[in-house]
């Protein structure tokens, strides 16, 4: 798989690696967000000791591990009776090269042995921090890596010295991989999210229709069942989880309406929401100026656009879709798609609001977010205390050209947005799919900028 942007992470574990004394990485986030990649690149002109743990017995994990240490020393293979053992025996290869060693998959070496972080916990401090190597520590199961390396609990707490949560790719990092003009890599992103490995599947030289019809309506495609075992890394009984995701998929965001679509009591539906939170599949919003964010107006919505995908059209319309994929694409999904698209097309203008704050462009904002208050709603505010400055924006995914009276929707919203004093400075923005009508900038003064997709075409 081509390997795509992660400067920042690999700046910082290059830096860890080239600084005097030893390192101890943790690296982890969810299945296929590209963290094995991270560190092939990493390693790749390093000497390092690279193992993958597979789930399988531990006598055979502990096996294959002494092996590949061996290998990579040139040694010969030492009869190991634990991982204590074991680790002595890297221990000492280490006390005369310097190398990165990772261990990938960590969280299937738990599985089988919950004693592990106390023997790696031994290893790091008889051994690596008397080095210039680097341990990393990489997983795919977030609560595992949470609890067991990252957790107070954990004999392993404190000893790191830099971790890296990996996340999917924003749409700038992900326009890289989109070889689409911008308004079909919007409606593709809207698909795939950031998620390398879902980008990556698709072939641009295709049309965005048919890389949905045969990378995910096929019964064979990789991502016809991939959320499913996404969720198994995590859950043991899943089923009641994706009732959840496929309700906040559908519209029901509120937890009265998710408890409502799943029949859910509201006590047992908010565990499961915050584990749904823990494990990064869904987040909660408060609108922006609530404050200390706990509002009980909160939303939540699923935090992956192709789980959203996934949830909205594929899991309630499996069957059909395993008898006529072409049918359900043409008459569910295509007719339905710019209404999915456009929360991502807001997402997608919130990060064009804070790349023209950092270009200078737009003056500085604190807080960017959403603001709804009853039945009014603004995509985009932007909150500015120290200067008792107010940004509203509207985005606009639409077939029309954007006119006045959008204009005068966004001025009467900022009247009912109670936030900062009645003096306080209103700038205004719009951003427009199809443009906007003529001789509407000239009508408007400075303190509204219009965004056309030429404009963030240019931003990204």
């Amino acid at each position: 798989m081509t390997f795509y942007d992660r400067a920042d992470e690999l700046e910082a574990l290059e830096r860890a690696f080239d600084s005097p004394g030893h390192g101890f990485y943790v690296v982890y986030g969810r299945r296929r967000v590209g963290k094995t990649e991270l560190l092939k690149e990493f390693c790749r002109d390093r000497p390092h000791v690279y193992f993958l743990a597979a789930e399988e017995a531990e006598h055979r994990q502990r096996e294959k591990f002494v092996e590949h240490v061996s290998n990579t020393f040139d040694d010969r293979v030492p009869r190991i009776d634990g991982w204590d053992d074991a680790l002595e025996y890297l221990g000492e290869k280490l006390a005369s090269e310097q190398r990165v060693v990772v261990i990938d998959e960590f969280p299937y070496l738990v599985e089988e042995n919950d004693s592990i972080p106390s023997y790696v916990q031994g290893f790091v401090d008889e051994h690596l921090q008397h080095t210039d190597s680097m341990l990393v520590l990489c997983g795919s199961s977030v609560s595992t890596m949470e609890s067991e390396v990252l957790g107070h609990e954990s004999p392993l707490y404190g000893r790191r010295t830099g971790q890296i949560d990996l996340q999917p790719f924003s749409f700038r990092q992900a326009r890289d991989a989109i070889s689409y003009g911008l308004e079909d890599a919007i409606r593709s992103y809207s698909v795939t999210g950031g998620t390398p490995m879902y980008l990556t599947l698709f072939d641009y030289d295709e049309s965005l229709a048919e890389n949905v019809r045969s990378q995910i309506l096929s019964p064979t495609a990789v991502l016809y069942n991939e959320p499913e075992f996404l969720l198994r890394t995590e859950l043991r009984n899943p089923a009641r989880y994706m009732s959840i995701l496929e309700a906040i998929a559908l519209g029901h965001t509120t937890p009265n309406e998710i408890s409502g679509a799943t029949g859910i009591d509201p006590g047992p539906l908010s565990k499961y929401l915050q584990t749904l939170r823990r494990l990064r599949l869904i987040d909660r919003d408060v609108p922006v100026t609530a404050i200390g964010k706990k509002s009980k107006r909160s939303r939540y919505r699923v935090a992956d656009e192709f789980l959203r995908f996934w949830f909205r059209y594929v899991e309630p319309n499996r069957s059909s879709i395993e008898e006529a994929p072409t049918v359900v694409f043409d008459g569910s999904i295509e007719p339905d798609l710019p209404a999915h698209v456009a929360p991502t097309f807001e997402d997608i203008c919130q990060e064009a609001v804070w790349e023209v704050i950092r270009r200078g462009e737009f003056d500085p904002y604190a807080e960017v977010g959403r603001w709804w208050y009853g039945e009014d709603e603004v995509d985009i505010v932007g909150l500015a205390p120290d200067d008792d400055r107010l940004l509203l924006a509207e985005c606009k995914w639409t077939a029309d050209p954007v006119g006045n009276g959008l204009v005068e929707s966004l001025r009467s919203k900022a009247e009912r947005v109670r936030w900062g004093p009645a003096t306080r400075d209103e700038r205004f923005a719009l951003f427009s799919k199809s443009g906007f009508v003529d001789g509407l900038e000239d009508d408007l003064d400075d303190n509204w900028s219009l965004f056309t997709l030429d404009d963030l075409d240019v931003l990204f």
